[in-house]
């Protein structure tokens, strides 16, 4: 199940919250906090526009980058056993374990979008 939504190139996850008895959403990968509630999806998709427009504002107003910066390292704490199978798995192909790691991080990222 996709339980993403974009707003142009913006894409928020979204998720029911039981408790209020409404969806939320919440922007990814931005510099501050920006969600949105709907009970339905046209008001979902209606406050998930409001609320990245006026957080694009703000940023705007007080020269803030609305995306977070990413810096390319990323450190993993994983059993021995699946290191050593990873490193295996990198050798067969022929990688380095960084090459086939990124390579699987991206595939599982871009399914994710499917």
């Amino acid at each position: 199940m996709n339980n993403t939504m974009m707003f142009g190139r913006y894409k928020a996850s979204i998720r029911y919250d039981a408790e209020i008895g409404e969806f939320r959403g919440e922007f990814l990968g931005l510099n501050g906090g920006a969600d949105f509630y709907g009970k339905s999806l046209a008001e979902l998709k209606r406050e998930g526009a409001a609320s990245l427009k006026v957080f694009l504002e703000m940023c705007a107003e007080k020269g803030i980058e609305p995306e977070k910066d990413y810096s390319g390292r990323l450190m993993l704490r994983i059993p021995p056993t699946v290191h050593a199978s990873a490193a295996h798995a990198a050798a067969a192909h022929g990688k380095s374990l960084n090459q086939w790691a990124a390579e699987v991080l991206m595939e599982a990222a871009e399914s994710s979008h499917a």
